[in-house]
């Protein structure tokens, strides 16, 4: 009876996934199943097998020797496809080594002060009113605004980015995708506008990250403009969507831990660690797919080759093996060795980015927005699939 549950289960796990906050625990009650009796479990008839416990989603994240990120037919992201997310070495290694363009000392210590900025601009737009939605207002808009401008768009294009940044981020108001999952017509548009904008910097640079790669090199060859248009469409999707997920986390987190809050309140030298705490507990991503490259053994089970493996990282995150009383949020929690942001050469692109951003702007909403309640009775969309994804979250705080 209980194989048959859990396989009902694993081969409906879409349809198991969160809809609401008040969905939550029982998809992480499910997790806890599924590490305690079927950590490696096979979900038939698909080639597809779900990884439960942190030890072995580790592995398979960092293995990429046996655990290949190159896609299976049906489980591959447009967004992603011929970026370094979907390589293995060696071609990994040079489209990787574009983050580093992306995130130089001098690149982070410029954006932190427009962070602060964009953030507190935000703010000021709502303080009066004593309500906002935190999503619309806040999360949503920060990070599209920081990548817009960390690639050089222009203030009268903001519009037509915005509407790329809603959809790569998963938005399901604009559109029924996944993140990455791009209808092809909006792809095809967001290439072209920065294939053109890649040509306007080639002519006339600027100081900006598509003028630094129109003349980057890589190991002593220039970027191609495929290149370097495939990374920007990645930047977007990846650096804008993993920053807006966090900050609604977070918030939705705080609200529903008061005690924690006041605390952040007392002591903000904490966000740090309240921030990886929120990784952890209510993860942006939760789970990663990879594909075997031979038949390989993990968490006991025998495993053939070319099958497709789902890592869950929300389920990871609660493991017991790893984490004291996984099921409460503590937000000094030491250690904290989650993998939310991944592990091994594929950690994520976008979480530098990501980090930075909420420790500059949940300092901040903390701070200034006294009193912060979620708003009671208003249902509170969520969207899961590969990314968690708070669709609205309103909240009420004294107006200043």
């Amino acid at each position: 009876m209980e194989q048959q549950q859990s396989q009902s289960q694993s081969t409906s796990f879409m349809q198991l996934l969160p809809r609401s906050p008040e969905d939550i625990p029982r998809v992480f009650s499910w997790f806890e199943q599924m590490r305690t009796h079927h950590p490696v479990f096979h979900g038939e008839p698909q080639p597809v097998w779900h990884v439960f416990r942190y030890d072995d989603v580790k592995e398979a994240l960092t293995d990429y020797s046996r655990f290949s990120s190159q896609p299976l037919p049906g489980f591959s992201i447009p967004a992603t496809e011929d970026t370094l997310v979907s390589k293995d070495p060696p071609d990994h290694r040079k489209l990787r080594n574009l983050v580093n363009l992306a995130f130089t000392p001098r690149a982070v210590a410029h954006l932190s002060d427009r962070i602060a900025q964009i953030t507190q601009d935000l703010l000021n737009q709502v303080r009066s009113q004593g309500k906002m939605d935190v999503v619309s207002d806040i999360a949503f808009p920060l990070p599209a605004k920081v990548i817009a401008e960390m690639l050089g768009v222009p203030d009268e294009d903001w519009d037509i980015f915005q509407r790329w940044a809603r959809v790569s981020g998963g938005d399901t108001r604009e559109t029924s995708h996944d993140m990455g999952d791009l209808p092809q017509d909006m792809f095809e548009e967001m290439s072209g506008y920065f294939s053109r904008l890649l040509a306007e910097r080639r002519r006339s640079p600027r100081e900006d990250l598509i003028s630094a790669l129109s003349v980057a090199e890589i190991d002593g060859e220039r970027l191609s403009e495929y290149e370097v248009v495939r990374f920007c469409v990645l930047l977007l999707a990846a650096g804008q969507e993993t920053t807006k997920n966090l900050i609604a986390n977070a918030i939705l987190c705080f609200t529903d831990h008061p005690d924690a809050l006041e605390r952040l309140r007392r002591e903000p030298a904490l966000m740090p660690d309240a921030i990886e705490e929120v990784l952890r507990y209510l993860p942006p991503v939760w789970f990663i797919v990879r594909r075997t490259m031979a038949e390989v053994e993990l968490g006991g089970q025998l495993i053939p080759a070319n099958q497709a493996i789902l890592t869950w990282l929300a389920s990871a995150a609660r493991d017991p093996a790893q984490f004291a009383n996984p099921d409460q949020f503590i937000i000094d929690r030491e250690p904290n060795r989650h993998i939310t942001f991944g592990h091994g050469i594929h950690f994520c692109i976008g979480a530098p980015l990501a980090r930075l951003e909420a420790k500059i702007a949940l300092p901040m909403m903390v701070e200034q927005l006294k009193d912060l309640r979620r708003v009671e009775g208003v249902p509170i969309g969520i969207s899961t699939g590969i990314v968690f994804v708070i669709e609205n979250l309103p909240v009420t705080f004294q107006p200043f």
